[in-house]
């Protein structure tokens, strides 16, 4: 058996030393194959920091974030008969890693986005009203509904339209460009569908604020994962008047609020800052909470989207015309 042994470890020797070129050629084709394929690791959403996790007081452990500025999303014309409101992406906001663009959309039926490129980069759709048709290059098909998102990773490169459902009179949303780490760039395209009815939600101070939980965590609600493969997180936020949230973020992450109906207080003391809607609130890296109430005398409810995510280097995109990153 030892004779056997010794006899089959000199044959091995040989045989990669005789096959060495070969042997490495093959083994570079076959690393280069898995990163060009679906079977890319999966990053999703990272590891929280352990004083997040811990539900126990915090005993002023915590920072508020302070407001950098707030601005107002101008609107403009855009795609084919579209109407969007930018405000990542604009020269308001424009350096803000690793976020892209951030566009509120209004389709008529007629208007839409027909067939534009992607490379490099995530796009996030949330549909607040109406229903929005999708199609690529590819023959991917589908139908986005009110209350669903799209998690769309272009990778190596896509083209694909979105156009409004022939049975839907309004469709508004929300459409979040991401940037890719270098090394996923190149990854292979890819979707994933989040159904309205899937997202988990929580309801706080009473019940008067009701927070969607789409991406990441919430008063100790977690949501559903391996979305985007760049950690971001997503929280719808409506709060009544006289309802008030503290929001808890990871620190450091690029964070926004954008405001889809109603007048919101973000900021603590100082920092308190009345925001009408259609504003993008941007929030300084520094501190791990965000805290936002609505009037007790308000006449209607304050609707917001939280956004943030881990920071890298990003590219400057400022138009649908330039859908390459």
């Amino acid at each position: 058996m030892r004779v056997f042994l010794f006899l089959f470890s000199i044959t091995i020797v040989f045989l990669s030393i005789a096959f060495k070129d070969k042997i490495t050629t093959h083994l570079t084709t076959f690393a280069t194959l898995l990163n060009l394929t679906n079977t890319t690791p999966f990053e999703g959403l990272p590891f929280l920091p352990l004083r997040l996790i811990n539900r126990t007081p915090k005993a002023n452990m915590t920072v508020p974030r302070a407001i950098r500025k707030a601005f107002l999303a101008v609107e403009q014309s855009e795609g084919a008969g579209a109407r969007v409101r930018r405000s990542i992406g604009t020269p308001q906001l424009r350096n803000f890693s690793p976020f892209l663009m951030l566009d509120h959309f209004n389709i008529k039926p007629g208007a839409g986005f027909p067939d534009h490129p992607h490379r490099g980069q995530e796009t996030i759709t949330y549909l607040l009203e109406g229903a929005v048709d999708h199609e690529d290059f590819a023959g991917n098909a589908g139908t986005i509904h009110a209350g669903d998102l799209q998690f769309m990773t272009a990778g190596r490169g896509i083209v694909h339209a979105e156009m409004p459902n022939q049975n839907a009179n309004a469709n508004i949303g929300l459409q979040l460009w991401v940037d890719l780490p270098e090394k996923l760039k190149m990854c292979e395209p890819r979707y994933r569908d989040l159904n309205a009815k899937e997202i988990p939600h929580v309801d706080i101070d009473e019940g008067k604020v009701h927070i969607k939980v789409i991406s990441g965590q919430s008063h100790g609600i977690d949501s559903v994962k391996d979305l985007a493969y760049t950690p971001v997180w997503i929280l719808d936020i409506e709060i009544q008047p006289g309802g008030k949230i503290t929001q808890e973020l990871p620190e450091n992450w690029n964070a926004f609020a954008y405001t889809l109906g109603g007048s919101t207080t973000f900021g603590v003391g100082a920092d308190k800052t009345i925001v009408g809607q259609y504003h993008n609130v941007v929030f300084e890296q520094k501190g791990d909470e965000v805290t936002a109430e609505v009037e007790e005398s308000a006449k209607e409810n304050g609707h917001f989207v939280i956004a943030t995510t881990l920071i890298f280097k990003s590219l400057e995109v400022g138009s649908r015309s330039l859908k390459i990153a």
